[in-house]
């Protein structure tokens, strides 16, 4: 039988994100990605939810109380967050600091999901706040803000240009491809692996993915995927070597695909109050805007796809090219920004790509 180049694509991507798995272990959860709700997003928008660079408590309660009853139709805010956990339950919170300080996740979305979680029954000692990097987190001043009770924890201490050490990394679970690092002997198996985070595979049995709405240069967009491929995993960097050596479209989808990841992220809360559409991933405050929504849903993809909207819409106004069409510039190198992760996602059942497919429902609080 004769294979399409689409299906040639697909069982390539699944063969990279092979790895060691019981038959038991790779069975992927009701809750697990794309979850309950495929290609169902939820955008709550409020004037209000930030006032002069700072979130806004109220405003932030009530966005995330609409978004989380109207993604899982449950009566009430506890009831949201039993849709997804329950009191036995160990769940992390993926948070994204790579923008540091000014672009980073924020501690008033935070303290929401913890009260969240403790509505669920889960205990503060269960709910760990984590990253890849320590001083990522540090540095976003993540770790002044935990609610009493509340850990946290990380993979390694902070970013190097070769990220293959693998304490704090499971050696038995990890991502297989052919990408290295210009020098490196590609029949080394650390070289072609990527291992997921302990965090990820011993602490906790489920986790929120709390990333935020921006640009990347390489991988054009980096909003829930991203947050997840190259901060559960080590050896990322390449994926991305240079403006030309690129792999991010379809080193995401290989990584998310992993079983472990598939089974554990049961919920994406996409906080957009703040978005930056250009010069990521690092925080850039010229091209920060107060977007002032959130986005709830269990499909990454989905997600993404919306997000991906949202900030070619901004560059159209402000007058820049569309993500997938941009060239580059003095603060985005890349010569091709890969936003097709997306799409390969949607290939390998992360999710729905379609628009046609997708339900966005928009609720806009005074």
């Amino acid at each position: 039988m004769q294979q399409s180049r689409r299906d040639l694509l697909q069982a390539s991507l699944l063969a990279a994100s092979a790895a060691r798995f019981s038959p038991a272990r790779a069975a992927v959860s009701k809750l697990g990605i794309p979850g309950p709700y495929p290609g169902r997003v939820i955008a709550v928008q409020h004037p209000g939810s930030i006032v002069s660079g700072a979130y806004q408590a109220e405003p932030v309660r009530n966005m995330m109380h609409k978004g989380m009853m109207e993604l899982t139709g449950a009566p009430g805010w506890p009831d949201a967050w039993r849709v997804f956990f329950e009191p036995s339950d160990v769940v992390g919170i993926k948070v994204c600091p790579v923008g540091g300080a000014r672009m980073s996740s924020d501690a008033t979305v935070l303290h929401q999901i913890v009260d969240g979680l403790k509505q669920a029954g889960v205990k503060p000692g269960n709910i760990v706040v984590f990253n890849r990097y320590r001083r990522e987190m540090f540095d976003a001043r993540i770790n002044r803000w935990l609610p009493e009770g509340v850990r946290i924890a990380w993979s390694a201490e902070a970013y190097e240009e070769v990220q293959q050490n693998i304490n704090g990394y499971d050696p038995d679970v990890y991502v297989d491809m052919a990408l290295c690092l210009p020098g490196q002997n590609p029949s080394d198996e650390h070289v072609r692996r990527s291992y997921a985070s302990l965090v990820l595979t011993k602490q906790i049995n489920k986790f929120v993915n709390l990333p935020v709405v921006k640009h990347h240069q390489s991988a054009g967009i980096t909003i829930t995927l991203k947050n997840m491929s190259h901060g559960l995993v080590n050896n990322v960097r390449r994926s991305h070597v240079t403006p030309t050596a690129n792999a991010c479209g379809t080193f995401i989808p290989a990584v998310v695909n992993l079983p472990v990841i598939r089974q554990k992220a049961v919920l994406h809360i996409v906080d957009g109050i703040k978005a930056q559409y250009h010069g990521g991933p690092g925080g850039r405050p010229k091209y920060q805007w107060e977007h002032k929504t959130m986005y709830f849903g269990t499909d990454p993809v989905a997600l993404d796809k919306v997000g991906w909207k949202v900030l070619d819409d901004k560059r159209k106004e402000v007058g820049m090219a569309s993500i997938a069409l941009s060239k580059p510039d003095a603060d985005s190198h890349w010569f091709n920004c890969q936003v097709e992760h997306v799409e390969l996602a949607g290939l390998l059942g992360l999710g729905v790509f379609d628009d046609a497919k997708i339900e966005v429902k928009r609720f806009d609080l005074a």
